[in-house]
This record gives C-alpha cells, structure tokens and sequence, in this order.
C-alpha cells in the first residue's frame, strides 16, 4: 500500500499525510480549498522544522517528505490509482455519507475507503457504498506525529483482510494499532468525552473554577492535561459534536452535554481555534489565562 490519498488539510488531515509521507508512502492531500491545502503543507513544514530542531530527523528526511506529498482540489483525479483513501473532513454524518458514495464510484474496486471519524458509526458510512468489507475506520490521535494510538474500528462487514492491513499499515507507521468494534464514541472518545462533559457539569454547577477543575486532574490523577484544557484543544465543537452522537446512539441521558458546552459552541467560544474557550489564548495558545468569563 504506497499510494495514498487523504481528503482533508486540517489539523488531522495535514498530520495524517505527515506521518504517511515522512514513512516514504507517495500521499495525495485532498482539499476544495486552495488555501486549505497551502495551510496545510505550512502546518506539515513547520512540524518538520521541528523534528530537524530536535534532531529527530535530517534536512534530507524533511526534502523527502515533503516531495512525497502531492496536492490536489479535485477529488476524481486526487483518489485515481491509490491504494488507500483516508478521509479526514468534517465530523458530520452527511458530510461523510456522500463523499463515501462518492468515492465508492470512482476508486478502483480494490482500494481501501477509511475514515478517521472520532465517533461516526462506520458501519453506516460503509452502507452507502458498494464495498462494505473495504471500510474502516482508521483514528488518529491529535497531534498525529506524536500519537501513537491509531483506533482500528471494524464496521459490521469490514473483512478480516482489510482489518489485518490497515493494522499492519499502522505499525508500520510507528504507531501502536488497536482494534475495536464500532459502536458510539468507540473506546477512546466513549471513555474521555463523558469525563471532559463531567468537568464542565462541575464548572457549570460551581463547584470549582476552571484552572482548579484541571489542577486536581493533572496532580491528582495525573494526567498531562485537564480536561477543560483538552476540551480547548480537541475544540468545544468536537466535543459537543461527539457526545451529540452517543446521546443520539445510546439514548442515554449520561451523555447528554452539558448546557455550558452548548452555549459556549452557540457563541463560538470554541477554544484554541477560536482564540478562547475555557482559556483565553489571545496572548498565547498555552492555557495560562482563564477567560474572563469564568
């Protein structure tokens, strides 16, 4: 599998064809937007500039994968010939259910159509095509060149071969693939998105401010950050998109989102990408001031 075509330049979207093209696979980054695209290869170069910085890799690794890395903004001509289509575009089911039709009519029979959805079933998306053995869910951790988890999700008729060569794909890659069946929120996102809307019901019910909710966990259980700061960094309106669709798959009320979530992503208090959420990154995008708000 050397040729790859990724449908989307943002944030996963550019790190997906990082990793890919910086392990020597010829990618094509699918975009509508010019400007996405050039954004993109931005974003890729100055994470390669960093990894030269630290010695992580040399000029000529960075000269590599950058020629691997061809653009495009037609879809037609950016999927013709690849192995496998990766596609990383907005986290909306209607969104995905008509590039997956799409690109169901004009990829060859034997490619691989897999999506990086957080939490959309891929056994629904694999129903608007004619190839159900053939989609998968591939998901990527942000930032994609330092995460090592991909979530291999099968979808209800996902072969075992595909599933054996997207996990071989991904260990190839450097990362550790692990595989899960495909329900709500999977396991990563079924596990974090109730804790992260669980602290922002504290915050909303006054038990605690902002920087002293993300203080307990950071000491207290130590994780790298807290969750409103990773709420800030995923962006509120993943969030709230992602408990939408366990709420709406489950029925059940613990996922419902908090009131907060959904007024701040009503205001497009949306965190770092917005500039504020429950941080104010106007001055810097490290979480080191509570906005005013709260």
């Amino acid at each position: 599998m050397q040729h790859i075509a990724v449908i989307g330049a943002g944030t996963m979207g550019n790190g997906i064809a990082h990793v890919f093209a910086q392990n020597g696979h010829k990618v094509n980054l699918i975009d509508i937007s010019e400007d996405s695209l050039a954004k993109g290869l931005t974003t890729i170069t100055k994470n390669l500039d960093r990894m030269l910085a630290k010695e992580k890799i040399t000029k000529s690794d960075k000269t590599t994968t950058l020629n691997n890395i061809s653009t495009f903004t037609i879809l037609r001509e950016g999927v013709a010939n690849v192995d496998l289509v990766v596609e990383a575009a907005s986290e909306n089911l209607i969104v995905k259910l008509s590039i997956f039709k799409e690109l169901d009519a004009i990829c060859n029979e034997n490619t691989i159509l897999a999506t990086n959805t957080s939490s959309i079933s891929i056994t629904q998306i694999a129903a608007a095509t004619n190839r159900p053995q053939k989609i998968i869910g591939m998901h990527f951790m942000n930032p994609v060149p330092i995460m090592q988890l991909v979530e291999i999700i099968r979808g209800y008729s996902t072969s075992d071969e595909t599933t054996q060569q997207i996990m071989k794909l991904s260990t190839e890659l450097g990362k550790t693939p692990t595989e899960v069946n495909d329900y709500p929120g999977f396991v990563a996102n079924r596990i974090l998105m109730p804790m992260i809307n669980e602290a922002i019901e504290t915050l909303y019910n006054g038990v605690a401010g902002v920087s002293e909710i993300d203080t307990v966990m950071k000491l207290g259980m130590a994780h790298p950050m807290g969750p409103l700061q990773l709420a800030d960094f995923i962006g509120l309106d993943v969030c709230l998109s992602i408990l939408n669709v366990m709420h709406d798959g489950f029925k059940n009320p613990k996922y419902a989102p908090c009131p907060l979530l959904v007024n701040m992503v009503m205001a497009k208090k949306l965190g770092v990408k917005s500039g504020e959420g429950f941080y104010d990154y106007s001055e810097s995008r490290k979480a080191e001031k509570v906005s005013a708000q709260f």
